[in-house]
């Protein structure tokens, strides 16, 4: 098959039709996705092609052509090419898996060893259920024996019953440090009798099923032995035909069970073995398997873009008719909107499906309140003027409201019948009234056909009237100063309890609760709300706004038409806020999330001001670190979080002499900084520069920017500071362009078409003039350039080295340096192996017979890597034994010379 074997399908009429055949080859295809450098946000993805157009075939005016008004502006486009492997493929959304029917020898009771290996498009992410992986499971007891899954926080669980219905787990403590998309292989193994009263699991991670295994934590030992019950089920690899638990993408290479650890195979599917679309196949230890709703697929999807026009042309003779095609990614569209989201709390409070709403948001020269609502009333206003005043984070500017001022509206009655229901809104005032004023007021249907809510100094009031004027409640409530100071949300409820009404009046200052009181009317019907009629009283500095009015009013139900949107879901952090838009959102944009360690808060956000919702969600990446970039597998977006940039794993290793040449560093002074202020948006600054080093101000003058971030304090100014002065002030050559033929080595293609934008690759092998390798960077951008025998990946990239940051416990970036290092005595011949190492200021080095346990590390002396096997002495200065030229460099060392971590490590945000 010629690589790359390319395949060129459009969605029409709900169809993806191939239409490889009209695409010309001879003047190629480009394809984009990324950004250019690190410091700014991904662009819009961008493809380039030519379709031939036989009579017009791709016009989508010419009523001749089969595609006659099915070709619109944004068809989509499908651009896919060979995977390198064969996998079994579960796509994004879908419950896919392979199955092979219960058998004698699956019927495992006693000792048992799982392994799958696999890639995901999320390792840890945001879903609420585990994901499956493979399992002897059904969910109708007693037909579950066994399962392994990955939790959404990243870590590997793996449980079984022994009786069928009681659920016996072990989740590892350590997470699965894979990237989005990234291969990796798990293993299981339960020993149900250890011999010393109890059983042992251990869990094991690899690169491949046929790779070295790993433990991922240490053995777990828990005293009483176990079984696994012999149960009907089928074992299944992928999505469990009982469960309907999370559906994340996964390409499954192979699995294995065996009986016993390390016994013999039972079950061993390997799904790159199998030629593309089978359905049904024998593994080698007899087991049939069945495909279902996944694909045994030898594809990768490069691109799902979209056609924004459909230019044609000719040649003068009415031949060679043509329709030159530039494809989109979905940033293109999200990019073009200039409408900013509504409010934080007209998007909340309209998900709770209200009887009546009217946010009081409207323009200034507004005489009157517009209902949310399609077809609702309108809300009359006396002594209203709108939009006075924007400090509620989590509204548009709402109106101040005179003394005397009225409004009124009718609420829509409930299309089935309620027992309960609730009325509130927000409001400001600057005092309290010295005697008893008008705030809320509302009518009924129920025995209490009026209600009205008064407040003053230390006291507020509920009213009820019947409907012949008599006064049924009128009870007084202590309350405290602060219901007179910024914003606060008044609510009303009532509901049936029994045969009588219970009415219960709640305030909130923003951001938290503020006192409430709760009443009955003995024998009064509750009825439904009817209008709003309130005539506020003397009332300094009255704002009001959000008037809303629900069927609902249980106390259960109470504060979920706002939660935290009062205050624009300040101090959400970014991950949050990215999955709550993603939710919201769910009509218009599929977003998913990529994570590796849900554990680890997102950085803190201020209030979610009105923007565009792409504006919104760059916000999110910017304080967070992470990138907002586009799915290449389908018209949506994914956002990766900082913390799956940190330490990551490689993803594509290269040879140097697989590379395209030039491959040049780049030693320019473009993406510099090295004095970094950081604002925060309506808050404070912080900032931070680089005194000392080769990039410092007084080496190489000053590089400055000044960043406004939507953060949550001003706490977190300086330290974004030092953050963004630590990727912009990197002392190490740039390699823009990594270009890679894959037709001359196909070996490659597999972990090549796998890349996502933010995964790490190496390139091995270098040169002895370059500086010694490997070469580690972090893809920021990937370009394909498809012909028929050609195909040439360029990835843009930036230096890896700033991402490898300080983790507890981890055997390299989890060791400190000094704070200076200096080789003393006469230095270093280019032999010598004893190295006399002086600290100053200190601290010093660990000495190996306290710490035996830290050694061996590597250390870097003036170039040369070297690998420190143990020191002694316990003052500042030290006595090293060392193996030299760990990375080939080998050469003499003058006294003086600094000695540091080869692999330094650095504070993240």
């Amino acid at each position: 098959m010629p690589v790359p074997d390319a395949r060129f399908e459009l969605q029409i009429a709900g169809v993806w039709t191939d239409v490889t055949d009209y695409v010309s080859q001879a003047d190629g295809v480009k394809l984009a996705q990324g950004r250019s450098d690190e410091g700014r946000p991904v662009d819009p993805g961008a493809g380039s092609l030519t379709l031939l157009s036989p009579d017009g075939l791709f016009s989508n005016r010419n009523p001749n052509s089969p595609y006659f008004g099915l070709l619109p502006r944004n068809t989509p486009i499908r651009i896919s090419t060979t995977a390198g492997e064969t996998v079994l493929d579960i796509p994004d959304g879908v419950a896919g898996r392979a199955s092979t029917p219960d058998h004698a020898s699956l019927d495992i009771t006693g000792d048992i060893d799982v392994r799958i290996d696999l890639s995901m498009a999320a390792w840890a992410g945001n879903v609420s259920n585990p994901v499956p992986l493979i399992g002897k499971y059904n969910n109708t007891a007693p037909n579950r024996s066994w399962r392994l899954t990955v939790l959404a926080t990243g870590v590997v669980a793996f449980s079984w019953f022994p009786d069928g219905i009681n659920l016996v787990e072990i989740i590892s403590t350590n997470r699965l440090r894979w990237g989005p998309g990234q291969r990796g292989a798990i293993r299981a193994t339960l020993d149900v009798n250890n011999g010393l009263g109890g059983y042992t699991v251990t869990l094991y991670t690899s690169d491949t099923i046929n790779g070295t295994w790993t433990q991922l934590d240490q053995r777990i030992t828990t005293s009483g032995t176990t079984s696994i019950i012999n149960s009907s089920a089928p074992l299944e690899v992928g999505d469990f035909s009982t469960l309907s638990w999370p559906k994340v993408a996964r390409r499954v290479y192979a699995a294995q069970v065996r009986n016993g650890i390390g016994g013999s195979i039972v079950a061993n599917p390997d799904f790159t073995t199998l030629a593309a679309g089978t359905t049904s196949f024998p593994d080698s230890a007899g087991r049939t398997w069945t495909v279902a709703t996944a694909t045994v697929t030898d594809r990768r999807t490069r691109v799902v873009h979209s056609v924004p026009s459909w230019p044609a042309s000719w040649h003068v003779s009415g031949n060679d008719q043509r329709t030159r095609v530039q494809t989109a990614g979905i940033l293109r569209r999200l990019g073009q909107g200039q409408q900013a989201l509504d409010s934080t709390l007209r998007r909340r409070i309209l998900a709770y499906s209200p009887l009546a709403y009217w946010p009081l948001e409207d323009g200034e020269t507004a005489v009157s309140g517009s209902s949310a609502l399609a077809g609702g009333g309108t809300l009359l206003t006396e002594g209203f003027t709108f939009a006075q005043d924007g400090s509620l984070a989590g509204s548009n500017p709402l109106p101040a409201v005179a003394s005397g001022g009225v409004m009124r509206g009718p609420i829509r009655p409930p299309t089935s019948s309620i027992l309960e229901w609730m009325v509130e809104m927000v409001y400001g005032t600057s005092a309290a009234p010295g005697t008893d004023q008008e705030f809320l007021s509302f009518t009924s249907s129920g025995t209490v056909t009026r209600w009205r809510i008064l407040m003053r100094t230390g006291v507020a009031t509920v009213q009820g009237y019947g409907s012949d004027g008599t006064l049924l409640v009128n009870q007084p409530i202590a309350i405290g100063s602060d219901l007179f100071a910024g914003w606060n949300r008044m609510q009303f409820r009532v509901q049936t309890i029994g045969v009588d009404l219970e009415w219960d009046v709640t305030w909130y200052n923003i951001g938290g609760p503020a006192g409430a009181f709760t009443g009955t009317v003995v024998g009064a019907a509750t009825g439904i709300p009817t209008s709003i009629y309130t005539k506020f009283g003397t009332i300094a500095d009255l704002r009001i706004g959000h008037v809303a009015v629900f069927p609902q009013g249980s106390d259960s139900f109470a504060p979920q038409p706002f939660g935290s949107a009062d205050g624009g879901y300040n101090g959400e952090n970014a991950r949050n806020r990215v999955v709550r838009l993603a939710g919201e959102e769910a009509a218009t944009l599929s977003l998913g999330l990529a994570d590796s360690d849900t554990s680890r808060a997102t950085e803190r956000l201020g209030p979610q001001l009105p923007a565009t919702l792409l504006t919104v969600l760059q916000d999110a990446a910017n304080v967070d670190g992470g990138i907002l970039y586009e799915d290449a597998t389908k018209e949506a977006l994914k956002y990766r979080t900082r913390t799956t940039l940190e330490n990551q794993a490689v993803k594509l290793t290269v040879p140097y002499g697989n590379l395209l040449t030039p491959f040049e560093p780049t030693e320019d002074d473009r993406t510099l900084r090295n004095v970094i202020e950081v604002r925060r948006e309506r808050g404070g600054y912080g900032q931070a520069s680089l005194d000392e080093g080769p990039l410092s101000t007084d080496e190489v003058g000053v590089y400055d920017e000044s960043v406004s971030l939507p953060l949550y304090e001003d706490a977190q100014a300086p330290v974004h500071a030092g953050w963004r002065l630590h990727l912009a002030s990197w002392d190490e050559a740039r390699y823009p362009s990594v270009r890679i033929p894959l037709h001359k080595y196909p070996a490659l293609i597999a972990q090549v078409v796998s890349l996502e934008i933010g995964d790490r690759i190496q390139i091995t092998g270098t040169p002895a003039w370059m500086p010694p390798g490997p070469v580690d960077l972090i893809v920021q951008r990937i370009e394909d350039d498809l012909k028929t025998y050609e195909w040439t990946v360029t990835l843009t990239c930036a230096p890896a080295g700033p991402w490898n940051v300080g983790s507890v416990d981890d055997a390299t970036f989890g060791r400190g340096d000094t704070d200076g290092c200096t080789l003393g005595g006469a230095g270093a011949t280019t032999t010598g192996t004893s190295l006399t190492l002086v600290s100053s200021p200190g601290p010093r080095w660990v000495d190996s017979a306290t710490y035996p346990s830290d050694f061996p590390f590597t250390v870097l002396v003036g170039g040369e890597e070297m690998t420190v096997t143990a020191i002694t002495g316990t003052t500042t200065t030290q006595t090293a034994t060392v193996t030299r030229s760990v990375n080939g460099i080998v050469k003499a060392h003058a006294a003086g010379t600094t000695v540091a971590l080869a692999d330094a490590t650095y504070s993240t945000l």
